[in-house]
C-alpha cells in the first residue's frame, strides 16, 4: 500500500490529497515553490512540505516527479499548464503517471483504477496533483473522495478490480491507524515516519536546537501524533513524565520531541572512529 503522499501544495487536488494524508494518518510531504506562496496566501504550516530554492513552479513539478514512484493527475478534461507539465516530467524521468479524467471515469470507479495501477507499478511513495480550485471548483472534493477511497482500498489488501462496495465498512475502518497514546507509541510513530537522513539528523543535534525548530517543523509533530484533534490519552501520558506543566498540545510536543531526541540518540548517533 501507499507509505506517503507528496504534491505540490497547489489549492485543488494537491491540498486534497494532503488533507486526505492527514485525515488518515499517512505521511505526506513534497516540494513548493520558494515562499511556499499559494494563490490564497502562504501554505499553512500543517502541510509539511519543504522550500524550493527558486520561485519556478516547474522546478517544484519537476522534484516531486522525481521524489516520487509514480504520479496521479486528476481533473475534469483534458490537462493544462502545470498538470500537463507534470505529465511531461513524467514521461521525461521513465515515471509512471496515470490520469484521472473524471469527464470520463466515473468517481466511484476512479480509486479502484488508481488502486490496480498502484499494484501494477509498485508505487509506494505517490505524487498527486491536478486542477486548481480556480479552474474546477468540484476538483478539491471530489480528489479528497478518490485519494480517501484509493487509501482504504491499500489498507484492506484489496486485489486488482475491486472496488470498496465489495467490502463490509468495517472491514477497512478497522484498519486506520490509531493514534498513539503514550509517549513511547508517539516517538514509535514518528521514528516509522523518518527516513534515515531524518533520524541522523536529530540525533546529532543539541536538545535545545531541536525545540527550537521553525513552527511548521513543530505542527508535523502534531499532526502525525494526532494531537491537534485532542488525543487526551496522550496528553495525559506527557504529563504523567513530565517535570514540567503540560497545560496543551504545545507543552506535549516537547516532552515528546525530548523523549525521541533521546531514543534516536542511542541508536544513530554519529561517533567518532579513531
Amino acid at each position: 500500500m501507499i507509505k506517503k503522499i507528496i504534491s505540490g501544495g497547489r489549492i485543488g487536488a494537491d491540498q486534497a490529497a494532503l488533507d486526505v494524508a492527514i485525515k488518515l494518518g499517512i505521511p505526506h510531504g513534497g516540494w513548493i515553490q520558494k515562499g511556499r506562496k499559494t494563490q490564497r496566501g502562504i501554505l499553512p504550516e500543517k502541510y509539511q512540505l519543504k522550500e524550493m530554492p527558486v520561485a519556478g513552479f516547474k522546478e517544484r513539478i519537476e522534484q516531486n516527479i522525481i521524489d516520487s514512484d509514480g504520479t496521479v493527475i486528476i481533473s475534469h478534461g483534458n490537462l493544462t499548464g502545470g498538470s500537463d507539465y507534470g505529465q511531461e516530467m513524467a514521461e521525461k524521468h521513465n515515471r509512471p503517471c496515470l490520469h484521472i479524467d473524471l469527464n470520463e471515469t466515473p468517481l466511484s470507479i476512479a480509486p479502484s483504477k488508481i488502486n490496480t495501477w498502484i499494484i501494477k507499478n509498485n508505487i509506494e511513495v505517490l505524487n498527486v496533483t491536478g486542477s486548481r480550485t480556480s479552474e474546477d471548483p468540484k476538483i478539491y472534493k471530489d480528489t479528497m473522495n478518490i485519494v480517501e477511497g484509493m487509501i482504504l482500498l491499500g489498507l484492506i489488501g484489496a486485489k486488482p478490480g475491486e472496488h470498496l462496495t465489495d467490502y463490509d465498512k468495517k472491514d477497512y475502518l478497522k484498519k486506520l491507524p490509531i493514534p498513539p497514546k503514550t509517549i513511547d507509541e508517539a516517538v514509535e510513530r514518528l521514528i516509522y515516519n523518518f527516513d534515515l537522513e531524518d533520524k541522523v539528523k536529530i540525533a546529532n543535534m543539541k536538545l535545545n536546537d531541536l525545540m527550537d525548530l521553525p513552527s511548521n517543523e513543530h505542527a508535523y509533530f502534531k499532526n502525525a501524533l494526532d494531537l491537534l484533534s485532542g488525543n487526551k490519552e496522550l496528553l495525559a501520558s506527557c504529563r504523567s513524565i513530565s517535570k514540567e506543566h503540560v497545560y496543551n498540545e504545545d507543552d506535549a510536543i516537547f516532552v515528546i520531541m525530548e523523549a525521541l531526541w533521546k531514543k534516536l540518540r542511542q541508536t544513530h548517533k554519529l561517533r567518532v572512529v579513531k
